[in-house]
């Protein structure tokens, strides 16, 4: 399993990946990235940075803001060793790269990830999510009366992950799709020949 602290470095050393981003800016992205639903607070941020900069992973340096006079920020860049970590993080494949907390931001820099780890991410992700289905499909209700919200929490869940699954082959698809290129020996068809010139139609008057 992926803890959160680990995901949340290397969704850091992506977004710096990109470009030096101040903390502001970068606490932006990161929401961007992580989605609605686990808005990222300060107090989880400069930790994380403060940790990678211990490890030297990224550096930092003291900038004028030019929108504000005399306010000076902190501007965040990546070193080469963090540069390193994260190519190397970001084409491992196995149960991290598919779990909870580490799907969705290997997804996010997918663009970056070579067709055969995206696949692989992707296949075992989908896996994960159908033997969970499975699980919640073959489990026994509980015996005595049913809570009607608990049922409600419960069909919910099997829905979302069922939504899940068909995200997921979509896009698997797609890469199969993308790898195999055109069918070979398929050509376009021609386009139809222009129809003959017809001849003018002679004048039945007689001539003088």
């Amino acid at each position: 399993m992926t803890s959160k602290s680990a995901t949340l470095e290397l969704a850091v050393l992506g977004l710096l990946h990109e470009s030096p981003l101040h903390g502001y800016e970068l606490r932006k992205r990161l929401n961007l990235l992580l989605g609605w639903n686990r808005l990222l607070s300060y107090g989880s941020l400069y930790p994380a940075l403060k940790r990678l900069l211990r490890r030297g992973m990224v550096t930092e340096a003291t900038n004028l803001d030019p929108a504000v006079t005399r306010r000076q920020r902190i501007v965040y860049r990546l070193t080469p060793a963090g540069e390193q970590f994260f190519a190397g993080r970001i084409t491992e494949v196995g149960p991290a790269a598919w779990d909870d907390e580490g799907f969705t931001t290997r997804f996010a820099f997918f663009s970056r990830t070579d067709a055969d780890v995206r696949l692989r991410v992707l296949e075992g992700r989908r896996s994960r999510l159908q033997e969970r289905l499975d699980r919640a499909r073959s489990s026994r209700p509980p015996t005595g009366p049913v809570d009607r919200y608990v049922d409600e929490l419960r069909r919910h869940s099997i829905e979302s992950v069922e939504r899940e699954l068909r995200w997921l082959t979509d896009l698997i698809e797609a890469e199969h799709s993308a790898r195999e290129g055109p069918s070979v020996g398929h050509t376009e068809p021609s386009p139809a020949p222009d129809p003959p010139p017809t001849s003018p139609t002679p004048d039945p008057r007689p001539t003088a």
